[in-house]
């Protein structure tokens, strides 16, 4: 039987590895490791459930006084970072689906993340004074009023663009994950040939023993189911032989209605190989929260369990 007790969050670091290709340990912990122990589940909720769009990484930013439209087309002016524009309505867009790596933006202390400055260049070269198109395939605003949505210079699709050259990685959530096969399609290309950010330890791969040294960051971990549960309706894969120490995936209870509508049978998952992406807690041992299916790629032979989002019924 598992289960899960104790609960600590870890929110942004002040200082980062500089030991880009090296696979240094993930960031040093600053202030928030010691606040966030006392902020317990809101803080993880608030997270996970995709409000705070970018992160514990996220800035403290003045929200506009209302939603801005959600235009159809229109002409990029700027570019922010390697994954958000601004239009010339005045709107920002985050391009939903994405996650780049990230640059200061006025963040006190805040390194940038390797090959941040290379991606903004190449989301510049692509969009900027540039005719956009935006397809809206699930929620249209973040918490921070911006416009979330796939967008298309021309024939291209700047979010599969940008993770063939290797300079994103996958992030969807629970409402928008329209596209999730193309862009994990995209990413694996771009891995197998070794471009951009495949190409740095600071973006492999982790293994699950070495996920306690990176709390706190946005992972890739690999590993082999051990045992499953389901208690009180919350979900739990289990990948070492303790779950109090070991790595574990959790699945809250509204969130195991996406994983059965979507046919995955989460007590079926034993000594199955998966693949996980999200943001590392220390929760007893490492942890990352699974709030959709397609966060999970199931990387043993067995058929993907995981329907297409366009065929799913939530």
């Amino acid at each position: 039987m598992t289960g899960k007790s104790t609960h600590r969050t870890v929110g942004q670091s002040s200082e980062w590895s500089t030991e880009w290709s090296t696979g240094s340990p993930s960031p040093a912990l600053g202030f928030l490791h010691e606040t966030a122990r006392f902020s317990g589940f809101a803080v993880l909720g608030a997270l996970l459930s995709g409000l705070i769009s970018d992160g514990p990484n996220a800035a403290a930013r003045t929200l506009p006084a209302q939603k801005p439209e959600a235009v159809q087309s229109t002409r990029i002016t700027e570019i922010v970072d390697g994954d958000t524009v601004k239009l010339d309505t005045g709107a920002e867009v985050r391009l939903t689906g994405i996650q780049t790596p990230k640059l200061p933006l006025g963040r006190k202390g805040f390194l940038p993340w390797p090959l941040a400055v290379e991606a903004r260049a190449a989301l510049t070269a692509l969009s900027r004074d540039r005719q956009v198109r935006l397809d809206y395939t699930g929620r249209r605003h973040d918490r921070w009023m911006r416009l979330l949505a796939h967008l298309h210079v021309g024939e291209i699709w700047l979010q599969r663009e940008m993770l063939l050259r290797g300079l994103a990685r996958v992030y969807t959530f629970p409402d928008n994950r329209t596209h999730a096969a193309a862009l994990y399609a995209a990413e694996q290309t771009a891995r197998s040939a070794g471009r951009g950010i495949w190409a740095l330890n600071w973006y492999r791969i982790l293994p699950v023993a070495e996920t306690d040294r990176h709390i706190g960051t946005f992972q890739l971990v690999e590993g082999t189911v051990m045992s499953t549960a389901i208690v009180r309706g919350r979900g739990y894969l289990n990948f070492g032989a303790d779950w109090r120490t070991d790595f574990t995936i959790s699945i809250a209870p509204k969130h195991m209605l996406l994983f059965r509508a979507a046919q995955v049978d989460i007590m079926a998952l034993q000594d199955r190989r998966l693949r996980v992406r999200g943001w590392l807690v220390q929760r007893n041992g490492a942890m990352i929260s699974a709030t959709h299916p397609e966060q999970i790629e199931f990387l043993t032979r067995e058929a993907n369990p995981v329907k297409p989002t366009s065929e799913l019924k939530p």
